[in-house]
């Protein structure tokens, strides 16, 4: 440890090169904001697909179907649904997009019937407007904040999407991620509207099951109900059928934890870089400290301390500016109408600081040696 007393030291070393310590931490901010952006896609991917053991929602699709605009199920298979044994309640949902790909900025529209919306809205707070008043509208939406954000939208304001045209009735903030970026409107509605299904069509069935453990007994029982019907299903937990469905965009977001370790990689070279450098400008200096008694460990422990405050300025400067921007922007990755949203929470803002002050040390522990095993007479032959 180092007493308090030599902090100022540690500032009036890191200053005495401003240029060379400003780009360092220039290009330390740099590193550290692509890193946290990368751990912010990873925890959307972890929040939208992470199965638990406390989940109860099974979705009903199309078999051999991936698309919502292929997944073509009959309404009536609701009243089957809710027969069989394990099953709590059953809500058919249209949905419609404006794009089926992966996209940056999709509308998804999720047509529910008036009377089961109470069914979806567990996890609900309503931030603007009411439930109540989208009942009255036929044509009304409830949009989830993170899209409400991102378009603009307030209640009363009208938008327009896949040819679909709705008025928000609500805004809502939620803890399930695919409740974040879409708009709930009325089935029948819906149906109308579309271009493609009609009425008696919708796209799946949100099954909510009486017990956990039934998940996988309730699933086989209806697929198998329907094994034989023109048009079959296919049944897995929600979260499982997010990863199945979006797997193109976890893959992508997967394949960018390369580019976090090269973040991390880029800041332990800049730093050391910047302390190699700043060492052997003061050679003689730690001579003259020797000889005033300060003893080689402590004069490491003062490089060390050099590394660890350029690393966690730049990780503190980094880390708010990538909070910031995917606070701000509400970026959702979506593809076949599922969104996996960047998420930046405490949890990402603390890894990304503890990681710069861990890699701050990391990059002066070998100049730190170096110089602490220095002699005297050495340090001024060097000069």
């Amino acid at each position: 440890m180092m007493a308090p007393k030599f902090v100022p030291v540690i500032v009036k070393q890191v200053w005495r090169h401003r240029t060379r310590t400003l780009l360092t931490i220039a290009g330390v901010t740099v590193a550290m904001f692509l890193f946290v952006a990368v751990q912010a896609l990873q925890r959307g991917v972890h929040e939208a697909t992470s199965v638990s053991a406390a989940d109860q929602t099974l979705i009903v699709y199309r078999e051999n179907r991936f698309c919502p605009a292929t997944s073509r199920l009959p309404e009536f298979y609701t009243d089957r649904i809710a027969r069989m044994p394990g099953v709590a309640s059953v809500v058919p949902v249209k949905i419609v997009v404006n794009y089926c790909g992966a996209s940056l900025d999709v509308v998804t529209f999720r047509g529910v019937p008036t009377d089961r919306i109470e069914e979806m809205s567990s996890a609900w707070r309503v931030v603007e407007g009411s439930i109540a008043q989208w009942k009255t509208r036929s044509d009304s939406a409830i949009v989830g904040e993170r899209l409400a954000k991102r378009r603009g939208l307030r209640v009363g304001e009208s938008f327009t999407s896949s040819g679909v045209s709705v008025t928000v009735a609500a805004i809502v903030e939620s803890s399930e991620p695919q409740d974040q970026n879409v708009a709930y409107v009325h089935l029948d509605f819906i149906q109308y509207a579309a271009t493609r299904g009609g009425v008696g069509i919708v796209t799946q069935f949100n099954v909510r099951v009486d017990e956990p453990a039934r998940m996988e007994t309730v699933a086989a029982a209806i697929d198998d109900e329907f094994r034989s019907e023109s048009e079959p299903t296919t049944t897995r937990p929600e979260k499982a059928f997010v990863a199945q469905a979006a797997a193109d965009v976890v893959e992508i977001v997967g394949f960018t934890k390369y580019l976090g370790w090269a973040c991390l990689a880029a800041v332990l070279a800049l730093v050391a870089n910047a302390i190699v450098l700043g060492v052997q400008d003061r050679v003689k200096e730690h001579a003259v400290l020797q000889t005033l008694g300060y003893r080689g460990g402590l004069i490491a422990r003062l490089i060390i301390g050099e590394g660890l405050l350029i690393s966690v300025m730049g990780g503190v400067l980094g880390t708010l500016a990538a909070v910031l921007v995917v606070r701000l922007g509400n970026f959702s990755l979506s593809n076949e109408g599922l969104s996996v949203n960047v998420s930046a929470d405490w949890t990402v803002v603390t890894t990304g600081l503890a990681i710069a002050a861990a890699v701050g040390v990391l990059a002066g522990l070998v100049p730190a040696w170096q110089a602490g095993r220095r002699e005297i007479a050495q340090c001024f032959r060097a000069v």
